[in-house]
């Protein structure tokens, strides 16, 4: 099950694989959303339900049961049942060596990528948008 969701500008990885992007492109517009890096980064702890993630998230239930649609479409969560409980948990570790790796990169070029205020336009560390993309859109 696939969501797309433009309010929230995120897509699944193979909704956007299907359109054409790159499997690792895809990957990464998968986590930019920052809920589901909080979930992702809350099931690294332990499995748990919908009412557990809403309560320690403070998220609406339907916001996380869809940011869980989302990560299990992409094969980066699963549940179990038990009863009528669903017991949610991260498929892949190896998400949790990516993630810490893109925190030592952040730390290591000083965050420098979340300066980038639009994609494209002033991605210099300096700001002054100065870049290819930046002066196209000027002209």
């Amino acid at each position: 099950m696939a969501i797309i969701d433009e309010g929230d500008g995120g897509r699944c990885v193979s909704v956007d694989i299907a359109a054409g992007l790159p499997p690792a492109a895809a990957l990464f517009h998968s986590l930019a959303d920052e809920t589901r890096l909080r979930i992702v980064q809350r099931l690294a702890r332990g499995e748990a339900r919908v009412v557990e993630l809403t309560g320690e998230l403070g998220l609406a239930q339907s916001t996380v049961s869809k940011h869980l649609a989302c990560l299990r479409d992409c094969g980066l969560v699963d549940y179990r049942a038990e009863g009528r409980q669903s017991f949610y948990s991260l498929t892949r570790p190896e998400l949790m060596d990516l993630l810490a790796s893109a925190e030592q990169l952040l730390a290591a070029t000083g965050h420098a990528v979340v300066l980038c205020p639009a994609p494209g336009l002033g991605s210099r560390a300096d700001g002054d948008g100065d870049t290819p993309a930046a002066r196209e859109a000027v002209a």
